[in-house]
């Protein structure tokens, strides 16, 4: 299994293109899936410099709403209609604003999705190739998460999970859901103990995130493969890198289990 980060907050050397958002191209069993676009082309210039075909991709996934893992698909290539998989919501939610252009974004991506895709929309966990699972609506079951953002409950926001040889492997967007909720809910879809939880935590000081709750989590869990990035902020992957000696990977780097 491969992941390649097509856009991430940092790059990881001065070759490739970075923005605050996210979007990864994950190589499973022989299927490619693009999970998330960040908020321009960086994806699309990215996997130009990387020598990725995104016309390869066989599925799209879209882990919540906000622009910067959607408004990319206003940049988008594809030669032909391709699946793509998300919560119901994302169809039709907007980011609470009296900003013109941010309700223009959202109505461009809205037509985007309705006209150019094959949307499948799935509320319940989804396994839409053997061994890869989108999550769909997370359970709140731990007790020290929000599970919401800024008095949204957030009830779109999701994740991937692929079952490997050696345990679940989860690919987080935003986390808004709250990551170990995101991860438990995993663990009972794919049947496996973690192996790699990958993606946005959304760990923001400002906000008062539950870290040292997530990191008691993460200690029980014991995951191979510990990569929180994207909404993290510096202290916090600091106590990351402390705790499981987790590195920071930006746009660029590959991921290769």
């Amino acid at each position: 299994m491969k992941i390649r980060l097509l856009c991430e907050n940092e790059a990881s050397d001065m070759v490739w293109l970075a923005e605050w958002g996210f979007s990864v191209f994950i190589e499973h069993r022989g299927v490619n899936v693009l999970f998330d676009t960040g908020f321009s082309d960086v994806y699309q210039r990215n996997a130009e410099h990387a020598g990725l075909d995104l016309d390869t991709v066989d599925f799209l996934a879209i882990s919540h709403f906000h622009r910067d893992h959607t408004r990319g698909l206003k940049f988008h290539r594809f030669d032909d209609r391709k699946k793509i998989i998300l919560h119901p919501r994302v169809l039709t939610a907007v980011l609470k604003t009296s900003d013109k252009q941010i309700k223009q974004d959202y109505a461009d991506i809205h037509e985007i999705l309705q006209r150019d895709f094959d949307v499948i929309a799935a509320e319940a966990s989804l396994e839409f190739t053997p061994g890869a699972f989108f999550l769909g609506e997370i359970p709140r079951v731990t007790s020290f998460e929000p599970g919401s953002f800024e008095g949204d409950p957030m009830i779109d926001d999701t994740a991937l999970a692929f079952r490997t040889d050696k345990g679940a492997v989860v690919v987080t967007g935003c986390s808004h859901a709250g990551i170990c909720n995101i991860c438990e809910h995993a663990k009972t879809v794919t049947g496996q103990k973690l192996h790699a939880v990958i993606g946005g935590f959304h760990l923001l000081a400002k906000e008062n995130p539950p870290v040292d709750e997530t990191i008691a989590y993460f200690e029980t869990e014991r995951p191979d493969v510990l990569l929180p990035m994207h909404c993290v902020d510096f202290p916090t992957l600091a106590k990351f890198h402390n705790v499981f000696g987790s590195p920071k990977y930006g746009a660029g780097d590959v991921i290769e289990l």
